[in-house]
């Protein structure tokens, strides 16, 4: 697939674009894409760079998904996660649980946010993934395991669970998300012995956004 055609809210086409076409002058270089955005109708073509170098349609792949992420609500800065390998975007559409019904709608949404943004951010913090409320979708970028635990306290919240409920299912899965991860590195064959003091200058791992 060399060529591909989508279509954002066009109040999203000058995040994507960026300013002075910052945005997608940096997702074109990092995926070797070239990308046309209309500003007036949101519509984006998106194509190998022929310029590039590339004949690797997997990064036309990734900025589908990176102009996806920006069209669903994510700031640039967020959607460039996806740039890092294993990391996905799934998007959620409410309509299919909640009808047409537009005060549902927000008040499901209400319901997912939280007060100030507080069920998001503890969503976020729990799974490792990042997620955006915006128009009749949630849309989550992490890893698959991830994303999985993110979706269903989605499904919690849409189906009607207390907040509660919802916490304590997301902190007993932070667990074990944890310590699946500890098991992948344990088994991780060792590519050379660090010495005590290389460690003392070690860095922690980038936190959520």
């Amino acid at each position: 697939m060399s060529r591909i055609y989508l279509k954002i809210p066009v109040e999203r086409a000058g995040a994507l674009i960026g300013e002075k076409g910052g945005t997608k002058v940096e997702l074109e270089k990092g995926t070797g894409s070239s990308i046309e955005v209309d500003g007036a109708t949101g519509e984006v073509v998106i194509e190998m760079d022929a310029s590039s170098g590339t004949r690797d349609p997997s990064g036309v792949l990734k900025a589908r998904d990176i102009v996806n992420a920006i069209g669903r609500g994510f700031s640039p800065e967020r959607a460039f996660r996806l740039f890092t390998d294993g990391q996905m975007l799934e998007v959620i559409d409410l309509k299919q649980a909640l009808g047409e019904s537009r005060n549902q709608l927000q008040r499901i949404k209400g319901r997912i946010i939280g007060e100030d943004g507080k069920t998001r951010r503890i969503i976020e913090l729990l799974t490792g993934t990042v997620v955006s409320v915006y128009g009749h979708t949630v849309s989550i970028i992490g890893e698959y395991d991830e994303i999985i635990v993110a979706k269903e306290a989605v499904a919690m919240l849409v189906k009607g669970a207390m907040h509660g409920s919802v916490y304590r299912y997301l902190n007993k899965e932070h667990a074990e998300l944890k310590k699946r991860k500890m098991s992948l590195w344990e088994e991780r064959p060792a590519l050379k012995e660090v010495r005590p003091r290389e460690a003392e200058g070690g860095e922690d791992p980038e936190g959520v956004d």
